[in-house]
């Protein structure tokens, strides 16, 4: 592996953690250091990782950490950081759904494994694109609450912790189901 490709995999590392790590930060942080250093932590990290690996996802990240951060700053508000989790699963049920119209986003990832998916495959994935579209609506849903509630330390084990099991759980699973399901779909020799 070259240098260059080590640093970007460090650096994409990194900020991933940080990423994983923000409800911690923001609920210590707000308490600790206020509303501004806490918004420039979420927007550089969310910057930082767009500038290291482009893409239409990561720039999307950057641009709502960008403007929830500014607002936060502006109103001297805590509350439109809080939204930053909200805002995330807003913006990938716009990814999944849309992708709907073409080739699904789980269709995709299966396709780096199996480029020849049979229709079978391509089905189950445009299936479990609408249970990630639904996953996110409930997810955003709960997370919005956790932010109207007004209490920060339950909006922190929710977004920093629950989602995230909740995420493992459904990926995790949907990934052996499809393995299972496509093994008894191959054909038999």
């Amino acid at each position: 592996m070259s240098a260059s490709r080590l640093l970007k995999v460090i650096t994409g590392g990194a900020a991933a953690l940080l990423i994983c790590l923000y409800p911690f930060w923001a609920w210590w942080g707000l308490s600790r250091f206020g509303i501004l250093p806490v918004a420039l932590s979420l927007a550089s990290i969310m910057l930082l990782r767009a500038l290291m690996s482009p893409s239409r996802k990561n720039f999307g990240f950057a641009a709502i950490a960008l403007v929830l951060s500014a607002l936060s700053a502006i109103l001297d508000a805590e509350e439109p950081m809080l939204f930053y989790p909200v805002a995330v699963n807003g913006f990938l049920l716009w990814l999944f759904g849309t992708s709907l119209s073409s080739t699904p986003i789980v269709e995709k990832f299966a396709r780096l494994r199996t480029p020849d998916l049979p229709p079978e495959g391509v089905r189950w994935c445009r299936g479990v694109t609408k249970v990630w579209c639904g996953f996110f609506v409930l997810n955003g849903s709960v997370a919005l609450a956790t932010v109207l509630y007004g209490d920060r330390g339950l909006w922190m084990i929710w977004n920093g912790c629950v989602s995230y099991v909740l995420i493992c759980i459904l990926f995790a699973g949907e990934f052996l189901l499809r393995r299972i399901r496509m093994r008894r779909a191959a054909p038999r020799e």
